[in-house]
């Protein structure tokens, strides 16, 4: 960003600014719609429609549209476009914990085996940011959404393997999790469980964090989860 001589923002700069600002609250509040159901699962995208609703452009539409796909929130047919994707079906959701259970309890065991004083703190510091959700809503579990997320991906991070990071970011599972309707009121025991892996890591006790990990996961998918396909 460039600054006049006097240090103020050049107008053009502000401009951006203002684009990416009301870009940003477009994305947020159209993943916000997916995530609650009030564009339902399936449904077709009416960009038309929501750029009224928000009194926009289609612009700032289109954009958050381009980037829900980008994470798997929204599908871009063909001549038709965008649909809300479907939730995960049950093939899909216990594929997706296959996945994890393969790659977190390693990740959690490795980062056991690797950590140091930096990743302590930042494994606390990453904690510290947890809230317990405020309502039933998207609003007010997006925090827990964004440390869940922030979480798994610091612990594949301290594991060394920057595949596993990245193989892990690819699924953006903590958006297709939260966005089942379940029995939310989850946010107590997913944080006693986050702490559990922290301590576990930071002690560097490896079959510890790999206990701590597979216990998370199975209390997720088992207890928390699958219960919505029966």
């Amino acid at each position: 960003m460039t600054e006049s001589t006097a240090g103020t923002v050049e107008p053009q700069d502000r401009r951006l600014l203002r684009r990416q600002m009301l870009a940003d609250d477009v994305y947020e509040a159209i993943k916000a719609m997916l995530m609650d159901h009030v564009i339902r699962p399936g449904a077709r995208i009416s960009i038309d429609g929501l750029a009224r609703d928000f009194q926009v452009s289609s612009t700032p539409v289109r954009e958050a549209l381009a980037r829900l796909e980008s994470v798997g929130l929204a599908l871009k047919e063909p001549l038709k476009g965008y649909r809300a994707t479907p939730l995960l079906t049950l093939a899909e959701f216990d594929d997706l914990y296959r996945f994890r259970r393969l790659l977190e309890p390693w990740a959690a065991r490795r980062a056991a085996e690797l950590i140091d004083d930096d990743g302590r703190a930042r494994l606390q510091a990453e904690l510290a940011t947890a809230v317990e959700p405020t309502s039933v809503d998207y609003a007010g579990y997006r925090s827990l959404t964004v440390h869940d997320n922030r979480f798994h991906l610091l612990i594949a991070s301290l594991s060394g393997s920057e595949q596993v990071r990245l193989a892990f970011e690819r699924t953006h599972c903590h958006l297709h999790i939260f966005r089942l309707h379940y029995d939310r009121d989850i946010g107590p025991e997913v944080l006693t469980e986050h702490r559990a892996l922290v301590e576990a890591i930071s002690s560097g006790d490896p079959e510890a964090a790999e206990a701590a990990m597979n216990q998370h996961i199975d209390n997720s998918m088992s207890l928390r989860l699958r219960k919505i396909y029966e």
